[in-house]
């Protein structure tokens, strides 16, 4: 038995539904091991439930995984906003959204969060940022005005498969722009941060 294995037979079970989208994920979408899964995305419920966010903003939807376990973890009346720049995902995942157990606490929007989520006019308690590596910190700084002080921002893959301490992809583009956010981020007056190791790395900043 490995220690992730362990770890899943110590957590809360995978809920039957994501479970279902997870392997539909895996079989129907290429990179499917992009979406959250299992571990972190009892994290994320826990998170929420921690926190107790009224509107969450997610920046990435791939398939809905992650945004189904944020709003599981909504108070009532809590809503998660979530983004995907890549209209050609919407015929897999509306379906999974809208067909889930928590469809009235997800708003699914096609675009670009970047521009399109301040026209929202909605201040965010949290956000769980998980686009395109290359604008990490471009989407940070769109999200830091439009969120509370004391809110907290998620960043997902901010350990990107360790490439960001091996030198053979020190010229591919995402791993820079992961490299680039990690470094903006460790240096900002105007958050407190840590990096958790759990999975491809997430990273928890809270505005001060």
């Amino acid at each position: 038995m490995t220690v992730d294995e362990y770890i899943l037979q110590h957590i809360d079970p995978e809920p039957e539904y994501l479970y279902r989208l997870w392997r539909a994920t895996n079989i129907h979408m290429l990179h499917g091991r992009m979406a959250s899964g299992h571990l972190q995305g009892r994290l994320l419920k826990m998170l929420v439930q921690m926190i107790h966010p009224q509107n969450i903003l997610e920046v990435g939807t791939f398939s809905g995984y992650s945004a189904l376990c944020l709003a599981e973890g909504l108070d009532e009346g809590g809503k998660v906003y979530t983004f995907e720049i890549n209209d050609e995902q919407e015929d897999f995942t509306r379906p999974w959204i809208e067909n889930s157990p928590v469809a009235d606490k997800i708003q699914f929007i096609i675009g670009d969060a970047i521009t399109e989520a301040p026209r929202l006019g909605i201040t965010f308690d949290m956000a769980f940022i998980d686009g395109d590596k290359r604008t990490y910190q471009q989407t940070y700084e769109m999200v830091l005005p439009i969120l509370k002080k004391g809110g907290f921002i998620l960043a997902d893959n901010t350990l990107w498969d360790g490439h960001v301490v091996d030198h053979n992809y020190d010229r591919d583009p995402q791993t820079k722009g992961i490299e680039t956010f990690n470094d903006y981020i460790a240096k900002d007056a105007r958050v407190e941060r840590v990096i958790l190791p759990l999975r491809d790395g997430l990273t928890l900043i809270r505005k001060l």
